[in-house]
Order: C-alpha cells, then sequence, then structure tokens
C-alpha cells in the first residue's frame, strides 16, 4: 500500500487525474474506470472486464477511504501553503507591470515543494511566466491574468515578431516543463490579450489559404504528468489557449474557453499524450475547438496520444472535435460523447494527409447534437491545410493516384458513430481516405443527418450502417466512389 500511495501523498489532486477513457471494460461504471486505472497503473491487477473491475474497484475505493486521513495530512504539509501575489508586490492595478511579482510567487512556491499562488480580485498585467512544480494557480472570482500587448515581450530573441519564422520562437504566456501536479483554479480568468495579434494573422492567412502567422501560445505544458484545470476562463489568446503536449493525466473541468469567431487559429485546447480527460466545458473560438495532436514519429506500436475522453461538452463556433491533422505519432482510444454543437464550421473530423499521416484507431462517438454545422462528419486524408479538408478541395482526392505507402501514410480504422443528430448548412460530410490507405471499417448506428447534399465516401471499405438517415435537399444522400458500403438499402436516405 505505501508503493500504491506513494505518489498520491505528493498532492490532493493526483488522485482524481487517474482515469482511463471509458469503453474499455464493458459493465464498468465511470468510477470503475477510475480505480481500475490507478490499479492498473500501479500492477495490482492485470486485464479487468466486467463484474471482475466492479468488484476490485470497489474493493480499492474502500482502501482509500481508509487511507485518506493518511494521504490528506501528507498532502496539507505543502498544498496549505499560500503564496498571495499582493503581498509579495503585486498591484492588481491592470496598468502597473506586476510580472516580478508573479514570477516570485512561483518561484518560491516552487522552492517551498508547493503550494498555492493566489490571485486575489485584481487585473494582473503580466509579461511571460514560468511554472514550477506542485503549483496551483487559485484566480479567485473577480482576478484577471492579463497579457502584455508587447509581442517581443514573447520572443525567444526580441525582435520583429513579423519576421519569425515559426511559433517555435516564441514563448507562451504561461509555460511550464516536465512538471509534476499542477492546478489552475478558481473562479477567475486568464487573458492573452490577443486582439494586438489577430489582425496582422488575419490578413496573412487572406494571403495564404491555411497559413498560420507565428505567435505564442496562452498556456503551454510539456511533458507534465498530473494536470487540472477547472472552473476558470481562458480567453484572447494569440493562438492556441491551452497545449498540453506530451503530458499525462490531465483534466479540464466545467473550462470556459472564448475568442471571437474570426480570430484566427485560436483552438480552444490541443492536447497531447496519455489518461486526458476534457468535460463539461463551454467552448467558443475561432478555430478548432479540441485538436487531439499526434506529430511526432514513435516507434511500431506505440502511440503518442492515446486514452482521451471529451464528454458533456457545449461547442459553440469554431472548427468541431478534431483529431490531426498531425496523425505521425499515431492516435488510438478517443471517446467523445454527449456533447452539443451549434454554428461550428466541422463538428466531428479526424484529418491527415500524406506526410502528416500514422494510425488512428478504436476512436467512439456518441450522443451528439449538432445544430447549423458544416460538415457534420468529415474523416479525410486529403486535409490540406484547410479546415474544410477535401470538401473545399475536392480535385485533391479526384486527381490522387496510389503511391507506395509509407510510416507517414494515414491510416484510419475502427470507427464508431451513434445516436447522432445532425443539421448542416451544406454537406452532410465526407469519409475519403488515400486510394492506398482505405479509411477501414467504419460504424453508423443511429445516425440522422439532414443537409443541403448527402455523406460523399471515396476510397473506403468495411463502412457499415444501421438504422441511418441522411436527408439532402439537393442530389443523393450517398455519393460513393470505391467504398464497400454495408446496409445502404435500410438507410432510408432522401
Amino acid at each position: 500500500m505505501i508503493t500504491l500511495f506513494s505518489r498520491a501523498r505528493q498532492s490532493k489532486e493526483i488522485l482524481p487525474s487517474l482515469f482511463i477513457s471509458e469503453g474499455r471494460y464493458e459493465g464498468a461504471t465511470d468510477d470503475d474506470f477510475q480505480m481500475g486505472t490507478l490499479m492498473k497503473k500501479r500492477n495490482i491487477i492485470g486485464k479487468l472486464n466486467g463484474r471482475k473491475a466492479s468488484v476490485a474497484c470497489l474493493w480499492l475505493a474502500m482502501s482509500l477511504l481508509w487511507l485518506s486521513p493518511v494521504i490528506g495530512r501528507a498532502a496539507d504539509s505543502s498544498s496549505s501553503k499560500v503564496f498571495n501575489v499582493r503581498e509579495l508586490g503585486a498591484t492588481g492595478n491592470g496598468k502597473t507591470l506586476d510580472t516580478a511579482a508573479i514570477q516570485k510567487a512561483f518561484d518560491v512556491c516552487g522552492k517551498a515543494g508547493g503550494g498555492t499562488v493566489l490571485f486575489p480580485a485584481g487585473t494582473y498585467l503580466s509579461q511571460p511566466l514560468t511554472l514550477r512544480a506542485r503549483t496551483t494557480v487559485l484566480l479567485e472570482a473577480g482576478a484577471t491574468l492579463l497579457a502584455t500587448t508587447d509581442q517581443s515581450d514573447f520572443m525567444k530573441v526580441r525582435g520583429n515578431w513579423l519576421e519569425a519564422k515559426s511559433s517555435g520562437d516564441f514563448i507562451p504566456f504561461i509555460g511550464g516543463r516536465n512538471l509534476t501536479d499542477i492546478t489552475f483554479t478558481g473562479q477567475g480568468t486568464i487573458d492573452g490579450n490577443g486582439a494586438a495579434w489577430w489582425g496582422e494573422a488575419e490578413k496573412a492567412r487572406q494571403k495564404k489559404s491555411g497559413y498560420t502567422l507565428p505567435r505564442p501560445n496562452l498556456i503551454g505544458l510539456d511533458r507534465c504528468q498530473n494536470v487540472r484545470m477547472e472552473n476558470i476562463t481562458l480567453q484572447n489568446s494569440p493562438k492556441f489557449h491551452f497545449v498540453p503536449a506530451d503530458c499525462e493525466d490531465v483534466v479540464v473541468s466545467n473550462v470556459t474557453i472564448l475568442a471571437p469567431v474570426h480570430a484566427a487559429n485560436t483552438d480552444a485546447i490541443d492536447p497531447s499524450g496519455r489518461r486526458m480527460l476534457i468535460t463539461k466545458c463551454k467552448i467558443d473560438v475561432g478555430d478548432d475547438d479540441v485538436a487531439i495532436k499526434a506529430g511526432k514519429s514513435t516507434p511500431p506500436g506505440q502511440f503518442e496520444s492515446e486514452d482521451i475522453t471529451v464528454s458533456d461538452c457545449t461547442i459553440l463556433h469554431g472548427h468541431g472535435i478534431s483529431i490531426g491533422s498531425e496523425t505521425d505519432g499515431g492516435v488510438r482510444n478517443v471517446t467523445v460523447r454527449n456533447c452539443t454543437f451549434e454554428n461550428t464550421e466541422n463538428g466531428l473530423r479526424i484529418k491527415s494527409q500524406r506526410g502528416k499521416g500514422g494510425l488512428v484507431e478504436n476512436i467512439r462517438y456518441s450522443d451528439i447534437t449538432m445544430k447549423n454545422v458544416n460538415p457534420a462528419i468529415t474523416l479525410t486524408c486529403y486535409y490540406m491545410n484547410n479546415s474544410a479538408g477535401d470538401t473545399a478541395q475536392p480535385s485533391a482526392a479526384q486527381a490522387d493516384s496510389a503511391q507506395l505507402a509509407s510510416t507517414r501514410t494515414p491510416v484510419f480504422r475502427n470507427i464508431y458513430i451513434s445516436n447522432v443528430t445532425a443539421s448542416c448548412l451544406k454537406s452532410a460530410g465526407v469519409i475519403t481516405g488515400l486510394p492506398d490507405s482505405p479509411i477501414s471499417n467504419v460504424v453508423f448506428e443511429n445516425v440522422r443527418i439532414s443537409a443541403a447534399s448527402g455523406l460523399a465516401i471515396k476510397n473506403a471499405k468495411g463502412i457499415q450502417f444501421k438504422d441511418v438517415q441522411v436527408t439532402a435537399t439537393e442530389g443523393p444522400p450517398f455519393i460513393l466512389n470505391n467504398a464497400q458500403v454495408e446496409g445502404l438499402a435500410q438507410t432510408g436516405g432522401k
């Protein structure tokens, strides 16, 4: 038992963040999966299924209750330390730079072995900041941590930001690397002051479709473990809002993420890593609402991103919930369930292309409602750096021919879509694989889509329809090209 809870003693926040996406062991509850993963991580049990998982998880839950006073006392020794940024010199008046005082609070918190950095009500203007391990960032109601508008503050080498070669030339507003036990919480706001950046970015995008002008992200965490973000608001990032890259055991809960609909490349959450949960969030941004990434090559049989769940989220504007376009490192075991979309460009999407591809498998979408989206479903290997994939560039797929497969050829397989209702402004969607790598084993069950044009399926096999209806006001409900589809006669398409 000492071994089991040795890491848990470091922080109160670690236990809730150890979980796995549901659907792995049939018959177990959500709580079972949280406990089951903890047991798996500690090598207490092997593979579980059905009632065995529930019984074993109940045993562990009872053990946790018995040990909770011990764990709590051990965690309290560090988490009870509070470092108030005002007591360390921050003014919170929104005009005076508070960078030094805030960074001092993070530094002394880290040196003390962890604790809480407290932001009372006020507006704290700051240049970029660096987190330390075992830190809780607590933004009280009425507290705003606000980024400066001087672009050179965010450059690794100060200069003309418009001459930067890549986003790697910038540092995020809040950054951390190789940290454990990081929490953002409270009722406050982290604001990236993105209006100072968006104008030039939009000009660049208008000149070259799909181009992303290099800019910093709002919060970037690299190779961190046990990360929790809850209840706060993130808004107005220069580019992406929250990027937990190659991280493990991440929970994002009840977070609001906002940016104007036309703010270029303002993705809400771009995660990569293992064991992540995004739940009960409200997202309204100008690009991908969630984009699961896997842009780094991995050894055969390994996946850069796996066991990720998005549940109970409200999506308002943006480019939907995506996997890709960087899938080279592989993605598996992703669940998206019980989410609503309204007025989004794209709904459910897996996007990649030659040179960015890898294996994407075991993806489940269920209990989804979409209104005024375009399109509802996009599975494309012809993303080509535009938001709508090959629906915007049909000639790319038409002109392509089979090529020799490589480790960077996208492979999409084992995708299950159930209990989905959608109304689309234009297309119902696309499923388009490569001639040499058709998308395979996609099941639609209890799906209803109404749209101007139907669902186009090209270079695909093992597509199954079970109680599916696509209603198209123009043309056929299904447009097939080199596609093997079962159950089409029972679709009731119009």
